[in-house]
């Protein structure tokens, strides 16, 4: 007998658990919105095109998050260093972004497993004399990076006596450096430097075929908001099984329709 009154005593406290901590999804419903963190500029996955709306890969999948979800949604525009901070001060649900899920940053928040991989490319000005990665080893060259971008990284293990140049901001920072003679070299993803030079007459920037690095795509939560975070790697399951982001990545990544549409 007092072990029943003890089995319904633990199931009715794991009750009033689960309904005072109803989780992220249902704070999401109940608000009938999505909120989340951007990057101000970083096409193809986070623009602003000719009709003054926000498009891009990243925010095309956000906008199917919230369909699904039955809900609108908010978009936050951050630089590439306020992203993190936006998304742990509870201003925005959850990031979207071209991010890598590094162990550093995973030290902060949670990370979705990868949606697509890329890695971080070395790229120049078309009539530059440097011509190769190669060429950026040399001592002194001036290498403009993306502050808190995996891209920083790789640049200081790959060219240990350059000069490396950290912009704050979006990528297209980057190629205005290269472009203006700010910069002789530049690194940052690949997907976000092709996307973002077409902005530039063609052989403006010469983009070298080796990758310095192979690096993993995730979007991210925080901690306490595991019910969102299995939800969101549902979601890209089911995206990636129905096609969804195949089609997204092709559009958006693999290629360079976007441009003459947006």
């Amino acid at each position: 007998m007092k072990i029943a009154n003890l089995f319904f005593t633990a199931l009715a406290t794991l009750g009033i658990t689960s309904a005072a901590s109803a989780g992220a999804l249902d704070d999401i419903v109940k608000r009938g919105e999505l909120r989340v963190a951007v990057q101000t500029q970083g096409p193809p996955f986070s623009l602003v095109d000719s009709k003054g709306e926000r498009s891009g890969s990243s925010v095309e999948l956000a906008e199917l998050m919230a369909e699904e979800m039955g809900v609108k949604i908010t978009f936050l525009d951050f630089d590439w260093d306020g992203l993190i901070p936006a998304l742990l001060s509870g201003k925005a649900d959850l990031l979207v972004a071209d991010m890598t899920p590094t162990l550093a940053r995973a030290m902060k928040v949670a990370f979705t497993n990868p949606y697509m991989y890329t890695g971080s490319t070395v790229f120049m000005k078309g009539d530059s004399e440097f011509k190769t990665a190669e060429d950026c080893k040399v001592p002194g060259t001036r290498i403009a990076v993306l502050l808190g971008a995996t891209g920083e990284k790789e640049a200081k293990k790959a060219f240990p006596e350059a000069d490396i140049k950290s912009y704050k901001g979006g990528g297209p920072l980057l190629l205005d450096a290269v472009n203006n003679g700010q910069a002789d070299c530049g690194v940052n993803d690949v997907s976000a430097v092709k996307g973002q030079s077409t902005a530039y007459p063609a052989g403006t920037f010469n983009i070298t075929p080796d990758l310095l690095s192979k690096e993993p795509l995730a979007f991210a939560t925080r901690y306490d908001e595991p019910d969102l975070l299995v939800w969101m790697n549902l979601f890209l399951n089911q995206v990636t099984i129905d096609g969804r982001l195949e089609q997204n990545l092709n559009y958006w990544v693999n290629s360079e329709d976007w441009k003459k549409d947006h």
